[in-house]
């Protein structure tokens, strides 16, 4: 079966490179068309930026993380109708084929395979695609400024909008990281709104701001009589969720016992109620937002290594405002609308030295924060322009941008570590948590550093 003459674009994904090879041996010298993919994770990353004519996938790539390579092949086969997908398998793992075929696989042979009977399944699927068919996943967003609830155009929260996409796509656990006020509980939402859950219930959790002893209940649920104050049944949140999402905000602050509790659901899909009898079927998608460093918690042994391990199957990282560059103007803006809107407001303009505060200030409670902020101004304007008398005193003082660090020419590498950590934490008020984050370390490396300059 003779190739067309145009070119075709075939991606191999397979962790060595024999089936690579040997497609590049099928096609001709001058065919550009054929890229290699190691890694099925990074699937459907390369198909938001590129449209493939056929998908050759190994079992050995499969195998490498089943449960995120079904997804992925169905997310590909709905999103990219055009694109025909071959699977190749190693005869001990033919029953990868079943999951594979009901993924939306074209077609599936056994290793080792012929060249001639490789060029005639990926011609087969070549004349067998669908006319016409649009990659759903191939989306131009590099002017967006908006996505869901959440404003911003800066490189770094397109970023992330790209990765919530990437997150709504499929239905495995995402794990939300970054400071406070960072916009987690927006992301997750986004998350849900745009998931095939869409039209089930999303329900957050907020288990930083529950009792110690309410946590269990608020998620699992009780049975009437199960304690003192319980007076009738009550539905927990994942029951609540059932077929649509979980938000579990703050998962950090949960004790060993339900961590343990909430590792056998996730593993099960099973919950019992507190003083239940009977185990119940839940159908949840979780997402998990922390500012902590979860790994960090692991580390010093207050956080299960196997439930973050179930936890960060994605992980999404919310920068803090001070490194959205030129998105504080753009919050700035939508917030004067909102809250014109909201109090019924007419504040059109905003004076110089207002702004100039405003865009000096190091923003450390971030979006949230310039939210509160731009509330109060407008709250307490009275014409049409915010002042920097309708600003908190501490934007009203002039608190400038960072501190500068200076030396003396001659200081040494190590005399300008310890200068930069002492000034910095200095800058933080002690707060280690922010101090690593502006540094760009992590704290386990901040605190190496603190103990080795004895600060």
């Amino acid at each position: 079966m003779p190739f067309r003459s145009e070119t075709i674009h075939l991606l191999c994904v397979d962790p060595g490179r024999d089936i690579f090879r040997q497609l590049k041996e099928v096609f001709p010298s001058d065919n550009p068309g054929v890229l290699l993919e190691p890694n099925i994770g990074r699937v459907l990353e390369r198909f938001e930026k590129e449209t493939f004519d056929v998908l050759v996938l190994s079992s050995a790539a499969l195998r490498s993380n089943k449960g995120v390579g079904i997804e992925l092949l169905e997310v590909v086969s709905a999103k990219s109708p055009a694109t025909q997908i071959l699977f190749l398998i190693n005869p001990r793992e033919i029953k990868l084929a079943a999951s594979a075929m009901k993924a939306g696989t074209y077609h599936y042979a056994k290793l080792p395979i012929s060249s001639e009977e490789l060029k005639l399944l990926v011609g087969s699927a070549l004349d067998n695609r669908p006319q016409y068919a649009p990659n759903l996943l191939l989306k131009n967003h590099k002017g967006q400024t908006t996505f869901e609830s959440m404003v911003g155009g800066s490189p770094v929260i397109r970023e992330v909008y790209r990765q919530i996409r990437k997150a709504a796509a499929t239905d495995i656990p995402v794990l939300l990281s970054g400071e406070t006020g960072t916009g987690k509980d927006l992301a997750a939402r986004a998350i849900h709104q745009l998931s095939s859950r869409t039209q089930g219930p999303y329900v957050p959790a907020h288990l930083g701001a529950l009792p110690e002893d309410l946590v269990a209940s608020e998620l699992f649920g009780h049975e009437k009589g199960a304690f003192t104050s319980a007076v009738e049944r009550r539905l927990g949140c994942f029951e609540l969720a059932h077929k649509g999402t979980v938000f579990l905000d703050e998962i950090s602050t949960i004790d060993e016992k339900i961590q343990v509790s909430l590792l056998r659901l996730l593993e099960d899909r099973k919950l019992h109620r507190i003083g239940g009898a009977k185990s119940q079927k839940v159908n949840v998608r979780v997402i998990a937002a922390s500012n902590e460093d979860l790994e960090e918690s692991v580390g010093r042994g207050v956080f299960r290594e196997d439930l973050f391990f179930r936890l960060d199957v994605l992980h999404i990282h919310m920068p803090a405002l001070r490194q959205r560059d030129g998105d504080v103007p753009l919050l700035i803006d939508h917030f004067l609308k909102q809250f014109n809107q909201a109090y019924r407001k007419d504040v059109v303009g905003i004076s110089p030295e207002c702004v100039s505060r405003l865009h000096s200030y190091d923003w450390p409670g971030n979006v949230r924060e310039l939210k509160n902020v731009i509330n109060r101004a407008v709250v307490m304007c009275e014409g049409g322009v915010l002042l920097p008398d309708h600003l908190p005193r501490r934007l009203r003082a002039g608190r400038a941008g960072r501190a500068m660090v200076s030396l003396p020419v001659g200081s040494t590498m190590e005399d300008m570590e310890r200068e930069m950590l002492v000034r910095t934490l200095e800058y933080t008020a002690g707060n280690r948590r922010r101090a690593a984050d502006m540094l760009g370390i992590s704290r386990r490396t901040l605190y190496n550093k603190i103990d080795r300059f004895g600060l």
